[in-house]
């Protein structure tokens, strides 16, 4: 748990925090069973369609995604 809130993607100063929530998303994902893959999204910012500004990210998966997204 971060000592002082991080609202968004780029307002991120520490690396290894970022590595931490890979880390942790791809231990989340095995858990669900999402052995074929899954996809991590963070969003950042109004143009990002952030709406809860603490970072955070979501793992995405249990079917075949597609390109470009949205």
């Amino acid at each position: 748990i971060p000592k002082r809130p991080i609202p968004r993607l780029s307002c991120v100063e520490a690396q290894d925090l970022l590595g931490h929530l890979m880390v942790v998303a791809a231990r989340t994902a095995k858990a669900q069973g999402l052995e074929d893959g899954y996809r991590l999204v963070i969003n950042d910012g109004k143009h990002g369609a952030q709406s809860v500004y603490h970072l955070h990210l979501h793992v995405l998966g249990g079917r075949q995604m597609g390109w470009p997204p949205g």
